[in-house]
């Protein structure tokens, strides 16, 4: 009999998941020198193959840059290897006198994969779901089926290679929204690994199954006036047009300080910016954002000159990113939202107080808990804004989308990262594989606490003044009785 494509889908899932359970059951007792193998292998795979995954990537979404995709395999290969490869997640992974603490595997994965990364999130998922001895099933997005389905060949083939059960990596091929409901509820999935829209994290966190998603991003830049402008402007050019704006930690609006805000200006140029007229803002916000404040899909990780044609405006070949001046944050400022694309709204401001707010308004607006920019080199003000701001990475000069997977900076490697329950989300760092480890713990008796005296109702001399650990019986029972006289429940 032959299946729907929707029966076929939600079939091949649980055929899946079965083989991922029968391939994580033997992976469970793997020594912590057989999963560094297993990862090293994986890592030269994916060091291997990354251009050429990179050049699927852009061939099938249409999104992004192929050298900057190159560089985010790269990335997930070799520098998430780096990190995770001396982390201890398999047997007794740590003593202390009276207490040892065991990594144990949380089971099999669902791996929630978007279009806008689609081939790293699939090394960077696989990696750190074989550290920590899990098997782990991807769901691809239907836009960048092809890739994320090779990608995941190469991470299990080069698994299975280095000594890896059949089955531990697995990837969904023929795709339905009910294939990937089922991935989230099946009863074998064990937790689920969310990365995409906000309608997809929202459903896995409604699914029952414990899980790891993302908010959405919407990155503010405050720029103060003691900042090295030049680099500033390097910088968040630099991070805005990395992959065409594809990262979750992208710089979406610059807020400087308006007796900086003209120099900045020509240096944002310089480094490859171009300032819209407000007409051009208007024909822009329509092709970019749709009424509901969600981007328009086909602009997503697109050059600046497609996005400028589309509006109906040339911009010459060497610019690199639109940027929208812009007087309020939302509805009516359709760019004032999140967009994984080349274009950044920018704001001035009078000082640094009045920027500290409007990054706030900007967060409130969608980004809550995820990142916030900042160059400066007053320190004060630093502090000021990381003790204000609702997010969870505060990146101190450096690109934004850069530092907060951490490629710039010493915030783990990762593609996925945590916004913490302001975001609505569970973990609030970014995600390694010791966000997916059980830890048992094997405790010793350490004594006998001391107890308080106890002074009962009415008060008693003799009951107080006797230690915890010799009182006698026939003691407490005159006590008792005592007590209750006074009660007058004798």
């Amino acid at each position: 009999m032959e299946l729907d494509r929707d029966l076929a889908s939600v079939q091949e899932v649980r055929n899946l998941l079965k083989k991922a359970r029968e391939a994580q059951q033997i992976l469970k007792s793997f020594s912590q020198e057989q999963v560094n193998e297993i990862i090293k292998a994986m890592r030269n795979a994916g060091e291997a193959e990354a251009c050429r995954l990179a050049a699927m990537a852009v061939s099938e979404t249409g999104m992004g840059k192929y050298e900057d995709k190159c560089f985010k395999n790269y990335f997930a290969a070799k520098h998430v290897y780096d990190y995770i490869k001396d982390m201890k997640t398999a047997g007794i992974i740590e003593t202390q006198e009276k207490m040892w603490k065991i990594a144990e595997p949380v089971g099999v994965i669902a791996g929630i994969v978007p279009t806008t990364n689609p081939t790293s999130t699939i090394i960077y998922k696989s990696m750190i779901a074989l550290k920590s001895r899990n098997a782990i099933v991807f769901s691809p997005h239907p836009s960048a089926a092809r890739c994320t389905a090779e990608a995941a060949a190469v991470m299990n083939r080069a698994a299975v290679a280095a000594g890896a059960p059949e089955g531990v990596i697995g990837c969904l091929t023929t795709i339905s929204m009910d294939a990937t409901q089922e991935l989230m509820k099946n009863a074998i999935t064990s937790v689920i690994l969310a990365t995409g829209g906000s309608a997809l994290v929202k459903a896995a966190y409604s699914s029952g199954k414990p899980a790891l998603g993302v908010g959405p991003g919407n990155v503010p830049v405050f720029v103060e006036r003691s900042a090295d402008l030049a680099k500033a402007a390097e910088y968040i050019i630099a991070g805005k047009s990395f992959d065409n704006g594809t990262i979750c930690a992208s710089e979406q609006a610059i807020v400087a300080e308006d007796c900086i805000a003209g120099e900045l200006t020509q240096q944002l140029k310089r480094y490859g910016a171009h300032f819209l007229e407000p007409d051009e803002v208007e024909k822009v916000s329509k092709i970019v954002m749709l009424p509901n404040h969600s981007m328009n899909p086909r602009v997503v990780g697109k050059d600046p000159q497609v996005i400028a044609k589309m509006a109906g405006i040339n911009v010459p070949p060497q610019v690199k990113c639109l940027v929208a001046p812009l007087d309020g944050i939302g509805s009516q400022w359709p760019l004032s939202y999140e967009k994984l694309t080349t274009v950044l709204g920018f704001y001035r401001v009078k000082d640094w107080e009045e920027g500290c707010e409007k990054c706030t308004q900007l967060l409130e607006l969608g980004g809550i808990g995820h990142s916030l920019a900042i160059h400066t080199t007053n320190e004060t003000v630093i502090r000021e804004f990381a003790l204000r701001k609702p997010i969870f990475r505060v990146l101190v000069n450096t690109p934004s989308a850069l530092g907060g997977v951490g490629a710039t900076t010493e915030m783990a490697p990762s593609f996925t990262l945590g916004c913490g329950t302001w975001g609505g989300s569970s973990v609030s760092e970014n995600v390694t594989p010791l966000h997916l480890i059980n830890i048992k713990r094997v405790a010793w008796h350490t004594g006998i606490p001391e107890r308080p005296a106890i002074q009962p109702p009415g008060g008693t001399a003799n009951f107080c003044s006797v230690s915890a650990n010799t009182i006698d019986p026939q003691l407490i029972k005159s006590v008792v009785a005592e007590v209750m006289k006074a009660m007058k429940c004798s």
